[in-house]
């Protein structure tokens, strides 16, 4: 009897466990079973990067520091799990240093690396295969009135459940980053060329997988 009351409390553990896993996968903004695509194929790769993140280090010029770079962790989603467009949106406050800066000077690039998903295996993340990406362009509020602000709270309330309990007077709004320049590394050779439309039109090789569905328009 004491045999089969452990068996049973293990299979309740370990139930309890594949619950927990499952729903971090899913806030986390990653797919279960994500698969890298191929090296050749750049924008779904770079593509696929943003949506398995589902934060990075955003850097802006800082009002603070005197014009030096400031980077900072944060959150962010590019669209509901399964939908994801390819745009970073985030939800910042004043308060922090990061959006004060966007407010006096929009230039920020985003940084994100393939190590955080997990499929960098035992590779130093600097290691070129292991995959990692910087989007340069236009930190720029998004009106909260716009079908956009509803799209980016669907897709960052998704991806980080708790934000929506973030304190009111702390004015939190919704920013976007409007893309000018991609720089990918994801094998030996150094970076590889991407246009920002190749980025956000992204072409399926034979039975490859993007790991999160990825829409191919930003509208």
């Amino acid at each position: 009897m004491k045999s089969l009351h452990s068996i049973t409390i293990f299979f309740v553990l370990i139930s309890v466990f594949l619950a927990v896993h499952v729903q971090y996968s899913v806030e986390g903004g990653r797919s279960l079973s994500p698969k890298k695509p191929d090296p050749d194929n750049s924008a779904a790769t770079a593509r696929w990067l943003v949506a398995q993140n589902s934060w990075g280090v955003l850097n802006t010029i800082s009002i603070d520091l005197e014009g030096a770079p400031f980077g900072n962790v944060v959150s962010f989603s590019d669209g509901v799990p399964g939908k994801g467009k390819g745009i970073p949106f985030f939800y910042l406050t004043t308060l922090d240093p990061t959006a004060r800066d966007a407010l006096k000077d929009p230039r920020a690039s985003l940084t994100v690396s393939e190590y955080p998903v997990g499929t960098c295996g035992k590779i130093d993340p600097e290691n070129p295969t292991c995959a990692k990406l910087t989007l340069t362009g236009k930190l720029k509020l998004v009106d909260p009135k716009s079908k956009e602000a509803e799209f980016a709270r669907s897709a960052l309330f998704s991806k980080h459940s708790e934000m929506k309990d973030w304190p009111k007077n702390h004015d939190f709004q919704i920013f976007k980053l409007e893309i000018e320049n991609i720089f990918l590394i994801d094998w030996f050779g150094g970076p590889k060329p991407l246009t920002l439309d190749q980025y956000l039109h992204p072409k399926i090789q034979g039975d490859e997988v993007l790991g999160e569905g990825l829409e191919q328009s930003i509208h």
